[in-house]
């Protein structure tokens, strides 16, 4: 993930793409971010009309709400937090699309993978740091904990750190 955001060079671009994976978005999500929407004061992001109508609230990290300041020095926008053109719309899902494609070549990545991939990342990435699976659905925004499960494998890291039951202290030092 780091390469790929490494290799944006674009500060919009770069706020865009960390913003997708910092806090789980679609790209639909992004796309519509306003400004309002940021709440820096309790690290959360409104997530407004997401997918199934509903509105959510997902986390927003440090270093996405230092990026995203520079982004506004910069650019100073007003009612969309990443404007299209005209500056009265959102930014198109297909430019959003296009941009990471540029950041993949950039970073020398061949796979076929999309934006949808740094959600895929947010929830596993989650996982692999103790998050619970209720809480990555609550910040993805899923009504049913299955859609959830889909986005989380056993990574090489998880399957190394188990322990065999076996292998856990007991209650107290005796067999039960």
């Amino acid at each position: 993930m780091c390469q790929i955001l490494e290799a944006t060079r674009n500060l919009k671009h770069k706020a865009i793409l960390t913003t997708v994976y910092s806090a789980g978005l679609r790209v639909s999500e992004v796309a519509h971010l306003q400004m309002t929407d940021i709440h820096s004061e309790n690290m959360r992001l409104l997530v407004r009309q997401s997918k199934g109508g509903k509105d959510r609230y997902s986390i927003l990290s440090n270093h996405n709400l230092l990026l995203l300041r520079e982004y506004w020095k910069t650019y100073r926008p007003h009612h969309w937090l990443f404007p299209g053109i005209p500056d009265t719309k959102p930014i198109s899902v297909r430019t959003i699309q296009s941009v990471f494609k540029h950041s993949l070549l950039a970073a020398g990545i061949s796979k076929e993978v999309s934006v949808h991939t740094l959600r895929h990342c947010f929830a596993t990435h989650l996982l692999n740091r103790g998050a619970s699976i209720l809480q990555i659905k609550e910040l993805l925004g899923h009504a049913d904990i299955q859609t959830t499960s889909m986005y989380l494998h056993l990574t090489h890291a998880q399957v190394l750190g188990l322990k065999s039951p076996l292998d856990l202290p007991l209650g107290g030092g005796e067999l039960d």
